[in-house]
């Protein structure tokens, strides 16, 4: 049973999006600039374009996805990665929030597991962090893995 799917929250999107403003406003540069150098402002708008567009589909099939025997995430543009985690292999879960994702409501989670490293470890830009950490302490709890967890 799938208990959350989460996306990235928009502030992933804000260099792909500032990447595209600064491809537009060298498309209008190539009508204010000579003829025999528009090419050079016209390549590099292409070039960020592009850019921008894999930055934007790399943070769009990125998901984390929390059910309620397993945690796993979803990744890969051209080829899709998917890393799972049982829970009862999560012995914690950090949030960082900074202070910017304070202000903007998200943070990063950090999973240590009893396995060596894996591709579930970092999951960066997850809205409502403290919302999804209690979610995944819930199903734990729930699972009978472990007992309450004691929030301070």
């Amino acid at each position: 049973m799938i208990v959350d799917v989460v996306h990235h929250h928009w502030t992933a999107y804000v260099v792909p999006l500032l990447e595209t403003v600064l491809a537009v406003l060298l498309v209008a540069a190539t009508s204010v600039v000579p003829v025999d150098l528009s090419a050079v402002p016209l390549l590099l708008a292409i070039g960020l374009f592009a850019h921008a567009g894999w930055g934007y589909l790399r943070e769009h099939r990125d998901r984390f996805v929390i059910t309620n025997m397993r945690v796993f995430r979803i990744h890969g543009v051209l080829s899709t990665r998917l890393a799972t985690m049982p829970l009862h292999r999560i012995l914690d879960i950090t949030v960082h929030k900074p202070f910017h994702g304070r202000l903007l409501g998200f943070g990063h989670f950090v999973f240590e597991s009893a396995a060596q490293e894996q591709g579930l470890r970092d999951i960066r830009y997850v809205g409502r962090p403290d919302e999804r950490d209690l979610a995944i302490q819930r199903v734990v709890q729930r699972s009978g893995l472990r007992g309450p967890r004691v929030v301070n």
